[in-house]
């Protein structure tokens, strides 16, 4: 039976590495950093949408190394807002804005918003390159509402939130396995295996 290569995963996101260590450890699936990652040229993350940041970051390091390297781009997007943050979840409260600081802007924004005006899902694009060249881009999105403070310490970013219906939980109170199992994150990663298998 024909084995995963190894998938390079082009990021620095202690949340990010985390999580896909974690679905690797689970899935049998060898992921490794892209080697002497934080050493490299940084690429700007400067595209409209998740997917064209996606793709320059995988286009961007996978010229450094031959293998398979793949980058995610995700976000928070509530649809009374107009989607924001969206690309700029990371960035939402400032170039410099750690979870806390931008969770405090998100609530600040969603003030006096009730019920069903507390929408908001998560998206999230991988792109998967060789050589400078994109094979493919998985997306995976989840629904759910942001809540008016924050429960649970587990996850990063807009975790604490973001409460999802069908577990009646925010993420930041699932365990690592319950998130990778519902998430955008998860839902793009095992696409993105899906499409791995394909090619064997």
């Amino acid at each position: 039976m024909a084995t995963t290569p190894t998938l390079y995963l082009a990021s620095s996101n202690p949340g990010k590495i985390r999580e896909f260590a974690g679905a690797a450890a689970t899935l049998g699936v060898p992921i490794e950093p892209v080697p002497g990652i934080a050493k490299l040229p940084a690429c700007l993350e400067d595209g409209a949408t998740f997917e064209a940041n996606a793709r320059k970051k995988a286009v961007h390091y996978s010229t450094y190394l031959d293998a398979l390297v793949f980058a995610d781009d995700s976000g928070l997007c509530v649809d009374r807002l107009g989607g924001v943050p969206g690309v700029r979840s990371a960035r939402y409260a400032g170039a410099s804005a750690d979870d806390a600081r931008n969770n405090q802007k998100l609530l600040a924004e969603m003030h006096g918003l009730i019920g069903d005006e507390r929408q908001a899902h998560y998206i999230c694009v991988i792109a998967l390159a060789r050589n400078g060249r994109v094979l493919v881009t998985p997306e995976g999105r989840v629904d759910g509402l942001i809540l008016e403070s924050p429960r649970g310490a587990g996850g990063f970013g807009y975790d604490p939130l973001f409460f999802y219906p069908p577990l009646g939980k925010t993420f930041a109170e699932l365990t690592a396995g319950e998130k990778f199992g519902v998430s955008h994150r998860g839902e793009a990663f095992r696409r993105l295996l899906g499409y791995l298998s394909i090619q064997r």
